[in-house]
């Protein structure tokens, strides 16, 4: 009994790490839509929204345009370990105000990622997080 208490901890901590939850939240959406992802993945929260049938407001993919600007929340927001901003997504989301010089170098110097992303550019790791969007381009 013992070892397969022991198992069952351990397989499910292995699950938890190996597939975190993206949940998708939207007005769009009738209700918040949760997926998995491998840990260490490489597809971006577009490419699994997509994948998943969540349509996120996008034009070009390659983070020029602002359009699929979501909000990240983070289940633990003390362990966050997003990757670091694009040169792209720093431009775009200056631009657009949500970020400023500052706010950027204060995240890069305590290694930790900001509240808005670009779908097309965020690349979710072995942590489970929130996505919101508007549904309107460029309107996290």
């Amino acid at each position: 009994m013992f070892v397969f208490v022991l198992f069952e901890i351990r397989a499910r901590s292995l699950m938890e790490t190996a597939m975190p939850n993206i949940t998708f939240r939207s007005p769009t959406l009738k209700r918040d839509k949760t997926v998995y992802a491998i840990a260490g993945d490489a597809r971006t929260i577009l490419t699994v929204a997509e994948e998943s049938g969540v349509r996120i407001p996008h034009d070009c993919r390659d983070g020029n345009c602002g359009s699929c600007l979501i909000e990240v929340d983070y289940d633990k927001p003390s362990m966050k370990q997003a990757d670091a901003l694009t040169e792209k997504e720093k431009f775009k989301l200056k631009e657009i105000g949500k970020l400023t010089a500052a706010e950027i170098e204060e995240m890069e110097l305590s290694d930790l990622p900001p509240k808005y992303r670009l779908a097309c550019q965020f690349i979710a790791r072995d942590e489970n997080v929130r996505i919101v969007f508007s549904g309107e381009p460029g309107g996290a």
